[in-house]
């Protein structure tokens, strides 16, 4: 199992819904945060001027899915919400070792499917 942890414009929201659908992955978290990246938040729009770092809103998506969707969900990702500027985000790919669904005890993928 694989955790895909997506970090980017509050925009891109109802995009990576789809795209998390169409791969049925069965759950996902949703969370508001505040971030910059290379950028340390510059916005040419904003007509910032200086040193400081500026923490913009983004949001925090994650989902738990199977291995082997991984590279389709990736690319799908780029394709949706990638638009080649500073703030597009980022996506962390990591190790799953176990799950446990609560209400079942069921454990491992099937405590995500």
């Amino acid at each position: 199992m694989k955790k895909i942890d997506v970090i980017t414009r509050p925009e891109k929201l109802v995009a990576l819904k789809k795209i998390f659908m169409t791969h049925n992955c069965q759950g996902m978290t949703v969370s508001s945060v505040m971030g910059c990246g290379r950028q340390r938040g510059y916005l040419p729009e904003m007509n910032f001027v200086g040193d400081d770092i500026n923490l913009l809103p983004k949001i925090e998506v994650f989902v738990v899915t199977e291995d082997e969707q991984v590279e389709e969900i990736l690319a799908d990702i780029q394709t949706a919400i990638g638009t080649g500027t500073n703030g597009d985000g980022k996506v962390f790919v990591t190790d799953v070792v176990d799950a446990m669904r609560i209400r079942t005890n069921e454990r491992g993928e099937d405590a995500i499917k």
